[in-house]
């Protein structure tokens, strides 16, 4: 799982906290102040990130700690055990379940619907998509593509059309068919905030109405490489649904990529997917022992 990411972000601050270890001949609060200021450019918030100076600090002292390598690892399972979320990880396993994915234009939520697909059906489930984002142009046509690549069904209106009636549509055509799971594209900026909210809550009236049995999921697609603004895009989404997860992309080049840890510690969130690549396989099941300690025990 971790050949991609040590590539770029995790790697990237590994190194870094690494270089800094090696340059010195004790661990003292000059390295501390280092660690803090290299976890901050990496996009990891300010009070997350005085919470991992702050827990490293006391185990050091606490535990007598001076070896550079053993306080890397240490490092990484303070960074591992914040984002950890235990079975939360997991994309729900009951069916029939609904998916609505939201997020922002831009951020690879259409490349994630298709990626999710791809891996549900090779799992051996039956999968549908709906083209709920009828505002802007070309979005039906491109999650229709994504369909045919994978080889499943999608549901779709022309554009401009009611968001909700794709989605009646969808689960009308989902239940006839005894599809396991149904994902459905969510438009990713509307006029306003009061639009995204009513929208997004009339989609869910929807479902909670023509289809109370299916379980739910609400993903929330985040850009890597957008940083810190993802944290108002999960305040911002939070407000309009409750998210279950996140589905982080583009974690591969340049993104720094910090953010991850920031929203899993303080929003209590789980990332349940992240993006490493443009291939249909480079969407990975999220697992924050396997990735942080992984890297700091490189």
């Amino acid at each position: 799982m971790l050949n991609e990411e040590k590539k770029s972000f995790f790697g990237k601050l590994s190194q870094r906290i690494g270089d800094a270890l090696m340059a010195r001949t004790t661990v003292d609060e000059d390295f501390l102040d280092e660690l803090e200021e290299i976890l901050i450019t990496s996009d990891i918030g300010m009070e997350t990130t005085m919470k991992i100076v702050e827990t490293l600090r006391d185990e050091i002292q606490s535990n007598s700690l001076t070896k550079p390598e053993v306080i890397k690892i240490r490092l990484g399972k303070i960074i591992a055990s914040l984002m950890d979320k235990q079975e939360a990880h997991g994309l729900c396993s009951d069916t029939p379940l609904v998916i609505l994915m939201i997020g922002i234009n831009g951020g690879g939520k259409t490349t994630s619907i298709g990626k999710i697909a791809h891996k549900l059906k090779k799992e051996g489930k039956t999968v549908m998509l709906a083209a709920a984002d009828t505002f802007r142009a070309a979005a039906a046509e491109q999650l229709s593509i994504w369909a045919d690549r994978v080889g499943i069904n999608i549901v779709k209106h022309k554009e401009g059309a009611d968001p909700s009636a794709v989605i009646y549509d969808a689960i009308q055509s989902a239940k006839a068919k005894n599809i396991d799971v149904l994902i459905c594209d969510t438009a990713g900026r509307l006029q306003n905030k009061k639009n995204l909210m009513d929208e997004l809550n009339k989609m869910n009236k929807v479902i909670g109405r023509e289809f109370p049995e299916a379980a739910r999921e609400n993903l929330l697609v985040l850009d890597a490489t957008t940083g810190k603004n993802a944290v108002s895009q999960v305040q911002e989404f939070g407000e309009a649904a409750n998210i279950t997860g996140i589905v982080l992309t583009k974690l591969d080049g340049t993104a720094k990529g910090g953010i991850v840890v920031t929203i899993a510690d303080e929003f209590d969130m789980p990332v349940k997917f992240i993006g490493v690549g443009e291939g249909i396989e480079d969407l990975k099941e999220f697992d924050p022992k396997e990735f942080a300690e992984g890297i700091f025990n490189e």
